[in-house]
């Protein structure tokens, strides 16, 4: 074996391109190569002439498999099968950009990602104006983005013109799942309508937008339906006598109790829920202008924030309804698509012990290109290995059972410590120090 340790820019074309997400991407890591190898160096690319070679084995190299029709080729089986729907893994292009017409889709597709839902659609795109830009970002110390703000709007495609990319994409791909995100103002025939159309042409099922936190509420739609679950509940009873396909509603966080619209919607005949939407936001003021950012004419408004940040927010929300849905549907097959942040396959897999049945990326894909459901795909395998796992549904929700109350944790500490076991951290209010305040907090940090 001939180890080479290197420092590499990958070419988005024949160089690595397994590797690959989109434009060019800079990982040490070291590459061990079954056979006598030669590289080329031309205009600051290195490129290896010898055809096989492995993984990258460096942690923080981006590790891939290949996907075929969306499914690995080999190692643990990441199929799921939700509400009558098969997929060839659990990663779902959420509702958003990355779905707004044939050719992203197309995309997505090709990629291997396991579903996608389109960009929201309604009846009269003609009242859907979008502005620019409508995006913002917010960096760490190192100037990696981690939160992502927005306001944009639904499609503003024509919806016959979407009808046919959704009709011709199921000609294309009928093995596949595609899934028609909806919303409607409160108009019973009219959400007749755009169900009935959809299903002509082939959807595989509905997600609907009771959640979008920015200019759809104005027309009292998306978030101001989601927040209301008197109107929810019968707004989902006129969708579920339309509708032949599954149906899943999809959450908003900015409520108090995310498990009451949930379960209203359930109630109301939804197979399943996604949660969570972007959370309501303001992503800054630029200190120069004094503006708010995103600024558009020297104006702003409140968005929907995304990304990593918002993770620890989601793993909670999606607990939170995953733990309703087996008190009140347990083996009924209502299900849970988790949302919020995913980057990685141990992302998902966090998701996934929380109840998530599949999990969505949207603002991931506008980061990292349609290429990431392969890295996806190889985490979620490298946590399945390590764990034994032979199948999703083998740890689908597996952690839920250690998310408890307070006063349990109470209780549990107390007869812990009357074994005498060791408590760590502080053992009350009175014991933090001033000059020792950054040690106090880090003594009971459970993950450093």
């Amino acid at each position: 074996l001939t180890t080479v340790k290197l420092c590499v820019y990958y070419l988005s074309s024949d160089i690595f391109s397994s590797f690959i997400c989109n434009n060019f991407i800079k990982y040490p890591m070291s590459l061990t190569f079954k056979s006598p190898t030669i590289f080329s160096h031309k205009n600051g690319f290195v490129k290896r002439q010898s055809a096989a070679y492995a993984l990258p084995v460096k942690k923080g190299a981006l590790k891939t498999v290949q996907l075929v029709n969306g499914k690995p080729i080999n190692g643990p089986d990441l199929s799921v099968e939700v509400n009558g729907l098969k997929l060839p893994n659990p990663f779902i292009i959420g509702s958003g950009p990355p779905g707004t017409n044939y050719q992203v889709m197309k995309k997505a597709f090709d990629e291997g990602w396991g579903g996608v839902i389109c960009k929201t659609l309604s009846l009269d795109a003609s009242k859907v104006i979008n502005v620019t830009p409508r995006y913002a970002k917010l960096r760490d110390s190192a100037g990696k983005v981690f939160g992502w703000e927005n306001f944009e709007l639904i499609s503003d495609r024509s919806f016959e013109v979407m009808l046919a990319e959704l009709k011709r994409l199921k000609q294309e791909y009928p093995d596949r799942v595609l899934i028609a995100s909806i919303m409607e103002e409160v108009n019973k025939s009219a959400w007749e309508e755009i169900i009935g159309r959809c299903e002509e042409v082939g959807v595989d099922a509905f997600e609907i937008n009771f959640s979008c936190p920015h200019g759809m509420p104005e027309r009292k739609m998306g978030m101001a339906m989601g927040q209301d679950c008197e109107l929810l509940t019968e707004v989902c009873t006129w969708i579920n006598a339309a509708a032949t396909k599954p149906v899943w509603a999809k959450m908003t966080p900015n409520i108090t109790d995310i498990t009451q619209p949930a379960l209203c919607a359930l109630n109301a005949g939804c197979e399943g829920v996604a949660a969570i939407n972007t959370i309501q936001s303001v992503m800054g003021i630029n200190l120069e202008t004094l503006r708010p950012e995103p600024c558009v004419e020297g104006y702003s408004t409140s968005g929907g924030y995304s990304y990593k940040a918002v993770k620890p927010i989601a793993l909670a929300k999606v607990m939170s309804i995953a733990h309703a849905i087996e008190a009140n549907y347990k083996g009924q097959g209502h299900t849970l698509s988790g949302i919020g942040g995913i980057e990685t396959g141990e992302d998902a897999a966090e998701f996934i012990l929380a109840g998530s049945d599949t999990v969505q990326v949207c603002t991931g894909v506008m980061i990292h290109g349609y290429p990431l459901v392969k890295n996806l795909c190889a985490g979620l395998q490298d946590f399945m290995r390590k764990h034994d796992f032979k199948s999703i549904a083998e740890f689908k929700g597996k952690s839920l059972p250690y998310f408890t109350t307070h006063s349990d944790l109470v209780r549990r500490q107390r007869a812990a410590l009357k074994t005498k076991r060791e408590r760590k951290g502080l053992s009350s209010d009175a014991d933090w120090s001033g000059d020792n305040f950054v040690q106090n907090a880090d003594s009971m940090v459970a993950n450093s």
